[in-house]
């Protein structure tokens, strides 16, 4: 699995090329997301409008990868409804500021929690 990375208007944002995120690819994620945000201060926002599977490994990174912001907010755009069910049954739907899709977010607009 890959993460493409684009900046608008100074906001990084990283899209997963694998609809799962799962054991197999969660270790990927977390080593590119720490090489994408290794120089970056600003905001990050994981844009999963393509990931349709994900398990508790795939959670797992996302926690992983907000730890690696240092007290800084990972924002998620896009979660299908099978990613949102895994966010709000674990709770991290409080942990993580969501938005309902990227524009959304990049806008600042549409987040769905804080």
């Amino acid at each position: 699995m890959n993460l493409s990375k684009d900046t608008t208007n100074g906001v990084l944002v990283l899209t997963p090329d694998s609809e799962r995120i799962d054991a197999a690819s969660a270790i990927y994620l977390k080593d590119q997301f720490r090489d994408a945000t290794a120089q970056v201060d600003g905001r990050v926002i994981i844009d999963l409008a393509g990931v349709n599977f994900m398990d508790s490994s795939g959670l797992g990174a996302m926690v992983s990868a907000l730890k690696l912001l240092k007290g800084r907010k990972l924002e998620l755009s896009g979660l299908t409804p099978v990613v949102e069910k895994v966010f709000k049954l674990t709770r991290m739907d409080q942990v993580f500021i969501i938005h309902s899709d990227l524009n959304s977010a990049l806008s600042g607009t549409g987040a769905d929690a804080a």
